[in-house]
């Protein structure tokens, strides 16, 4: 099964550019779902056509779905949910208001994502196509199974038996419910089924397609959301540059297309290894099923949008005579821009306001850190066995030592 995710800067036509693509995919004769992440739901819209909560077939074989977030905010989080409704109506919060307060922000996203991972379990599909909220609200929606994961296995074990030790005592000396298992297992069972969606979005069957217009800004957003997308671990596999003036008209138009040619010239350098599609500005705005199958036809100009990415993923561990390799792919960084340190089994990669917490495989968590280095638009970490003379403390200073 093929997964297909695509993200840009809010306005780019990302809804559009992926829309046509599952169109195209199922006119090839794919079993293709196209959803949305994106709270501002679009694809109703682009395809012309009332969409339910379930998929609906809008062509033979091409179904569209609105995720109906509040269906699933009731399945995943109403345990979780009560409990911090009890706690609030202790502290004389208004229900409604209450009722407000524990809705977490970013929930329709984050549910999105779970019905993403039941999409694609349930077998019915050749291709998955998503379409995802703008690239700051899809870099903080897929870095989250991870931040979760830390916190998961760092502290609600301990969290989970102090509570259940002292729950007697603090309920009494505090007044407010203390969590049950049932909250902690709801929790668990939500960091499952986020990591399944991690799994599944970085394997090698999955990709994110970025979409951009040809602006100076535009294209500085489309490079760090390549950086720390391949920071997290997705592979990108391509670009789309949506709204091209074709060339030809009057001053005007002539002008506009002198601008965006420089812009496109700094896309291929910036992208250099990628494919770069275009889709021309067209003379009106392309809705329905016929119009967006058109308009992918054109941008992909008889290549194959489905095709698997092609070489290494971003991340890779290679054992060397010394030790082991660690490379993270970080396009676009230099190494006074990335920032390590060692943590017990755990490397903490921090690239401006991102930071990833990887943690080691079981092989490289007994070696130190020999070395680090930005090179090729890749960060390249060394691991060597730990030195006779070196102690724990020492290990994990000297990471910071070599952090640029």
């Amino acid at each position: 099964m093929r997964i297909l995710l695509f993200t840009g800067k809010g306005g780019v036509g990302k809804s559009t550019i992926a829309s046509g693509t599952a169109a195209l995919a199922a006119a090839d004769g794919h079993r293709t779902l196209v959803l949305s992440t994106d709270a501002a739901h679009s694809l109703a819209d682009a395809f012309g056509a009332p969409v339910g909560p379930e998929p609906t077939e809008v062509a033979p074989r091409l179904f569209v779905q609105q995720v109906d977030a509040q269906l699933r905010f009731q399945q995943s989080w109403a345990d979780i949910q009560r409990y911090l409704l009890s706690v609030l109506d202790v502290a004389g919060v208004d229900p409604v208001a209450a009722e407000e307060l524990t809705v977490i922000p970013g929930a329709e996203e984050v549910l999105a994502l779970l019905e993403l991972r039941l999409q694609a379990m349930s077998g019915r599909w050749d291709v998955v196509v998503v379409d995802c909220a703008p690239t700051a609200e899809t870099l903080r929606l897929l870095a989250l199974p991870e931040a979760l994961g830390w916190y998961m296995h760092r502290v609600l074990p301990a969290e989970r038996r102090i509570v259940k030790a002292l729950k007697p005592v603090l309920t009494r000396a505090a007044g407010v419910p203390m969590p049950g298992d049932d909250v902690f297992d709801a929790i668990e069972r939500l960091h499952a089924e986020l990591e399944e969606v991690r799994a599944l979005l970085s394997g090698p069957e999955a990709s994110v397609r970025l979409v951009l217009t040809p602006e100076t800004v535009v294209l500085a957003e489309a490079r760090r959301s390549y950086t720390n997308l391949s920071l997290f671990g997705y592979r990108v596999d391509g670009v789309v540059a949506n709204r091209v003036f074709p060339s030809g008209g009057d001053a005007w138009r002539a002008g506009w297309v002198a601008a965006q040619d420089a812009v496109l010239a700094q896309v291929s350098q910036s992208f250099a290894g990628l494919p770069v599609w275009r889709s021309e500005y067209r003379p009106g705005e392309p809705v329905g099923v016929e119009a967006l199958h058109a308009l992918a036809t054109e941008v992909y100009d008889g290549s194959d949008p489905l095709a698997p990415p092609q070489g290494e993923g971003p991340f890779q561990v290679t054992r060397t005579e010394r030790g082991a390799e660690l490379r993270l792919a970080l396009p676009f960084v230099t190494r006074a821009e990335v920032d390590l340190a060692r943590n017990g089994d755990e490397l903490v990669v921090t690239v401006g306001s991102y930071r990833r917490l990887l943690t080691l495989p079981s092989g490289l968590s007994r070696l130190r850190v020999a070395g680090a280095r930005v090179e090729d638009g890749r960060l390249r970490v060394r691991f060597a066995e730990p030195a006779g003379d070196v102690t724990a403390s020492d290990q994990d200073r000297r990471p910071q030592e070599a952090r640029r």
